[in-house]
């Protein structure tokens, strides 16, 4: 016997941007291409041509990364909305992967697509000026448990931290502070993959622990900051302000929160979640988990790449899982998911 499916929509984050990515919907959908046209209106200045065009470098700089990735995101969920409504389909979650949770709540009806833009703009300007250039690094950790990883992390940032210095001689001196070489886990993406974030020399000192320790790769990732680390405090107070001009509404389905891996209801508890989120790891996997234990059937991810598809593997198998990124691949989702009965 079938069931109508549960949907749960998952919304990626930096690190899947591409030079042309959502032109395929563009060109293709009126929907789609007035969120790119809103985009630029909201922002002040031309983000589809960069999103188009690039150059992939300026691209890449985080205040352009993430309005970019939300957009393109936005756009295939506007083409994907009506379809799944002439099916008589609806949403019944949605999360995203760090800034993918501000296209989930867009997606909930939480906040404006133009308020969306533009928050995530600022909080990639406030996120790329938090820590100086090279003060900061993240790192892959592949096949090493988190439990070792938290571990070495800690045995880390203690060997590192300097105690603060007090020179009886130098009375003017005498409370300097400690520097603080902090690392800890930023991402747990997957059972096999997690990101660790923090200052350079300790994030470097702890991928080699980790390799030391058994893990099959550690990677040093190429990103402008040590995000979702206890350094990225100023942006944090940065965006916690910024968040004071914007309305919030009740979100229109759960949404799952990247800090605290809950289903999220209520406004003010996620104008709150969005806040911590800046400093605390991505709880990617009980995100997931929370999903599926909450009666999602079908995961769809909406935006460029397949990032969280690759991870939903990884994390459990049995996940049925495609994505959204062009029209192809918006036929495929519509077919599987119309196509697969779920046991009631």
């Amino acid at each position: 016997m079938s069931t109508t499916p549960k949907i749960a929509l998952l919304f990626p984050g930096q690190g899947s941007q591409t030079v042309g990515m959502g032109r395929a919907f563009y060109d293709a959908s009126p929907a789609a291409r007035a969120v790119f046209d809103e985009a630029d209106s909201a922002l002040g200045f031309p983000l589809s041509q960069i999103i188009f065009e690039g150059p992939e470098d300026t691209l890449k700089l985080t205040e352009h990364t993430q309005p970019a990735i939300l957009t393109v995101s936005v756009a295939a969920l506007r083409v994907l909305e009506p379809e799944l409504k002439s099916r008589n389909l609806s949403i019944a979650f949605a999360a995203g992967h760090s800034l993918g949770e501000y296209s989930a709540h867009v997606a909930a009806g939480t906040f404006s697509f133009a308020d969306a833009v533009r928050t995530v703009r600022s909080r990639g300007q406030f996120m790329q000026s938090a820590v100086a250039p090279g003060q900061g690094a993240m790192a892959a950790i592949l096949g090493l448990d988190a439990d070792r990883i938290n571990d070495i992390c800690a045995a880390v940032s203690d060997e590192l931290t300097q105690p603060p210095i007090s020179d009886p001689a130098d009375p003017i001196q005498q409370t300097h502070t400690g520097v603080s070489a902090i690392v800890a886990p930023a991402n747990i993406n997957s059972p096999n993959q997690i990101v660790i974030s923090g200052s350079t020399a300790a994030v470097e000192l702890a991928a080699q622990r980790c390799k030391d320790a058994g893990a099959k790769r550690a990677v040093m990732l190429p990103v402008s900051g040590p995000f979702h680390s206890a350094l990225m405090q100023p942006a944090q107070d940065l965006l916690a302000t910024a968040l004071e001009s914007i309305f919030f509404n009740d979100p229109a389905f759960p949404v799952a929160a990247n800090a605290d891996a809950r289903l999220l209801t209520r406004a003010p508890e996620v104008r709150d979640a969005l806040i911590r989120q800046v400093t605390a790891p991505v709880r990617w996997v009980e995100c997931i988990q929370l999903l599926a234990q909450s009666g999602a059937t079908h995961f769809i991810e909406v935006g460029p790449g397949k990032v969280l598809t690759g991870l939903n593997r990884q994390i459990d198998k049995s996940l049925s899982t495609t994505n959204v990124e062009d029209p192809a691949s918006l036929e495929a989702t519509l077919a599987a998911i119309t196509a697969q009965p779920t046991a009631s």
